[in-house]
């Protein structure tokens, strides 16, 4: 490797250790800031139903990453509190559909005002300067969430 290939490489890995520090911190900061009164899985589940859906129980967990007992346990709890509907899958009488409930998009709305809130209130510390290249910087940012699929 030439010298300017590993400056590069190296450049490249700094940033991303700074990158995934400082986006873990924040969203770890949001989580602790927001108390949501909605664990983290269920409202990923939330999110990916509202995305998604209707999904069966089975799609949800591959989607989520989780066994499907994880995801039937998820569902219970998020169906005790009125955040999601089930209902007969018309293709197959022996499958459910999940679907987000009126109450359940009403708290997803709440969760994401609150936490844009929050990220608000730390944009405020930052001078005009940083909130520009912070805003220049959206689209490659938003970049990395797009899948290789």
């Amino acid at each position: 490797m030439t010298a300017e290939v590993t400056q590069h490489t190296d450049e490249l890995t700094e940033l991303a250790a700074r990158l995934r520090l400082a986006v873990g911190r924040l969203n770890r900061r949001i989580r602790i800031d927001g108390h949501e009164s909605i664990p983290p899985l269920q409202l990923s589940a939330l999110v990916t139903v509202e995305q998604h859906g209707p999904l069966r129980l089975s799609e949800l967990a591959r989607r989520e990453a989780v066994t499907a007992p994880t995801m039937s346990r998820v569902l219970a709890a998020l169906d005790e509190q009125g955040l999601v509907v089930r209902a007969t899958d018309p293709q197959d009488a022996r499958g459910v559909l999940i679907t987000l409930s009126d109450e359940g998009s009403r708290r997803l709305n709440e969760v994401r005002s609150h936490r844009t809130a929050l990220v608000a209130r730390r944009l405020l510390r930052l001078d005009a300067e940083q909130r520009r290249v912070l805003l220049a910087a959206m689209p490659a940012l938003e970049a990395l969430l797009v899948d290789d699929d």
